[in-house]
């Protein structure tokens, strides 16, 4: 028997925004009921609802750099108009800018590491949709036709 190798159609591509909400969420990228997390930013091995594998994702420091991008940021545009229209002190602005900045970046970070690996998942990087059979092509019987 020859080895097909089927490409895949539009009707199993996987909508990235979509995923990503979901992700940004906390939620499974595939069915988005099932936890990302197992705490703050530990990825479980495997969705409980679907059973899609997430231990695929390579998220290594791209959440941190784009939370640090996008903080640093809002806390130059504060700073710049903290400063303009109240001139406080260095103590003043240091505290709030420190305390803000720590907290907009430990609520960012999860919801951020959880859109970068739906984003993945999406895209079917480092092995996700590889020789598994997951949620979005489980319902089209021509996807798991093609794929035998």
């Amino acid at each position: 028997m020859p080895v097909s190798t089927a490409i895949p159609t539009p009707s199993q591509d996987r909508h990235a925004g979509q995923a990503m909400r979901r992700g940004a969420a906390g939620r499974c990228p595939s069915c988005g009921e099932g936890r990302l997390f197992t705490g703050y930013l530990r990825v479980k091995d495997e969705c409980p609802s679907c059973a899609t594998e997430l231990h695929h994702h390579r998220a290594d420091d791209g959440p941190a750099y784009v939370t640090i991008l996008i903080v640093s940021h809002l806390a130059t545009v504060v700073m710049l108009a903290m400063f303009t229209m109240y001139r406080p002190s260095t103590t003043v602005m240091l505290t709030v800018l420190c305390g803000g900045t720590l907290v907009l970046s430990l609520l960012m970070l999860p919801r951020i590491k959880g859109a970068w690996v739906g984003f993945q998942w999406a895209k079917r990087m480092h092995g996700f949709g590889h020789g598994h059979e997951d949620r979005s092509t489980a319902d089209d019987p021509q996807a798991t036709g093609a794929a035998r």
